[in-house]
């Protein structure tokens, strides 16, 4: 994975008032590039990461896909453990890098990172993306910052920050940058209305990263809405998007009759690694 073109993604008017920062500019197409670069980077720095050293992390598919680019940019090993409920897609992505994919029960997040943490223990390295507050700092330092920059540039009036969460670092990482430097930003939470639900990459398994008491609205999406959605959102741009960016952007139509100001989320990742639940 090239590091000079992890983040810088574009902000893009969906409609007025309404603006989405573009992840899938990044190179495997989703925001967790830029967490996988953060942390990996850091932990190469700091000798963590050795040559021979297993990489290896819990995740619905995306965090995978990065970190198994960046395991073949390097040269490691890795092992993704992920529910076998996730689409087939990002499997195919992830062994195209090179990846083990070791699977467990369907939706069972929280057995995927007792599995990773006893990897860990046994001597493989995770960026640990459920815990690591890494996580929300590069989100702080890079996502939040080019957001802020490119609102001021369009002559915007950010009020809203609307996203779902999966670790929860994205959300953490805008609302501190927010608060650290006194926006009237409020941070509205995308949430899944079912249980289990079909909205890969949010809603897995905990708050994990993510403080509740930052969050000021909660929107609940029906996994059919948000595929719909993304299906639709794909054809207006001519961009394929995911089912969670399609869940981003209707959460920001259902509130924006209630923000007068403009509000900015997230288009998380590419839709090609759904196209079979499509």
């Amino acid at each position: 994975m090239l590091n000079n073109i992890v983040g810088n993604t574009p902000l893009i008017k969906l409609k007025s008032g309404i603006y989405a920062k573009l992840e899938t500019y990044n190179p495997t197409g989703s925001i967790k590039d830029r967490v996988i670069k953060y942390i990996v980077n850091s932990a190469i720095l700091s000798g963590k990461i050795k040559k021979d050293t297993i990489l290896v992390e819990a995740t619905s598919g995306n965090t995978g896909i990065a970190l198994s680019a960046m395991g073949a940019h390097i040269g490691n090993e890795v092992n993704i453990i992920m529910p076998k409920n996730m689409s087939e897609e990002r499997r195919e992505m992830m062994r195209f890098f090179g990846a083990k994919i070791i699977d467990v029960p369907d939706s069972d997040f929280l057995g995927a990172i007792e599995l990773r943490n006893k990897m860990v223990s046994d001597g493989a390295w995770s960026p640990m993306q459920f815990e690591n507050s890494e996580n929300i700092n590069c989100h702080m330092t890079t996502t939040a910052v080019e957001i802020y920059e490119q609102t001021i540039s369009m002559d915007l009036d950010w009020g809203a920050f609307v996203s779902g969460a999966g670790t929860g670092g994205t959300m953490m990482g805008i609302s501190r940058f927010a608060s650290k430097n006194n926006l009237d930003v409020k941070s509205i939470l995308m949430q899944p209305f079912e249980e289990p639900h079909g909205i890969q990459g949010v809603g897995d398994g905990g708050k994990y990263l993510l403080d509740t008491s930052i969050v000021d609205r909660t929107i609940e999406i029906k996994t059919k809405d948000a595929i719909n959605r993304a299906k639709k959102l794909s054809k207006q741009l001519g961009i394929p998007v995911g089912i969670s960016s399609g869940a981003n952007v209707l959460a920001s139509e259902l509130i924006s009759n209630e923000i007068s100001r403009d509000i900015v989320t997230i288009i998380c990742d590419r839709g090609e690694r759904y196209l079979s639940i499509y």
